[in-house]
């Protein structure tokens, strides 16, 4: 089953005033286990293309298929409900609250599931371990280095065990050698269980940890371009 297929879509903004076409007519198969990038220049439509996939936003035209499923026109709270329980999201800024430590900041997707207080921390826990955070726990993020929030808000994203990732620029605040272990962490995510990846990134460095590369202009998908990853 393809997991994601975008059929003859297109984004359209301030259509009452100032059309701006954001995305043309895409037409996109993503398949199960893949690690794809999508890049583009600022105003290419990429980002656009990530919140469609991601069910933060709707197309304008055209049909979004999720697991066979046409989600283009779905309710906002179907949207809502889809996004907790098979998208995870990571992003350049890391959108952690302050406030909360680190392993309150992973466990808050699953306040909205059924699950009691000790099955969530248990869980919680499983995940930070998984990623090298174990006695980071109650470490607020100010307290974390810019790795250790970045590694924090993927386990957040996986906390639900997710079909999909989707990555924006999730390396652009960080350092190289940071940078290198973030990518590291998506292609094991992606090789050991088999989880599909979008990476969205200007940066053809990072791009290069994919298997596959999607260039993106003026809204529309100018290459797709497949490649052996490296490790």
């Amino acid at each position: 089953m393809t997991l994601i297929r975008l059929t003859e879509l297109s984004k359209v903004y301030n259509r009452e005033v100032q059309p701006v076409l954001a995305l043309k007519n895409i037409n996109l198969k993503i398949e199960p286990g893949e690690l794809l990038a999508i890049m583009g220049p600022s105003g290419s439509g990429k980002s656009t293309l990530m919140h469609i996939l991601g069910c933060l936003d709707t197309p304008s035209r055209g049909q979004y298929f999720l697991e066979d499923k046409d989600i283009s026109s779905l309710s906002r709270d179907d949207l809502a409900r889809i996004r907790n329980e098979k998208i995870g999201f990571v992003f350049q800024q890391f959108f952690l609250l302050p406030r909360l430590n680190a392993l309150e900041n992973v466990e808050l997707p699953l306040l909205y599931t059924k699950l009691g207080t000790a099955a969530r921390r248990q869980r919680v826990r499983e995940v930070m371990a998984r990623l090298g955070l174990s006695g980071r726990e109650h470490h607020l993020p100010a307290q974390l280095s810019g790795g250790q929030q970045q590694r924090v808000a993927i386990a957040r994203a996986l906390i639900n065990d997710p079909l999909l990732l989707l990555t924006d620029e999730p390396t652009g605040n960080l350092d190289t050698a940071t940078s290198l272990e973030i990518m590291a962490i998506f292609q094991e995510l992606n090789t050991d269980r088999g989880l599909t990846i979008v990476l969205v990134t200007h940066d053809p460095e990072m791009a290069g940890f994919t298997q596959r590369q999607l260039s993106i202009r003026d809204g529309e998908i100018i290459a797709d371009h497949h490649s052996r990853a490296e490790s």
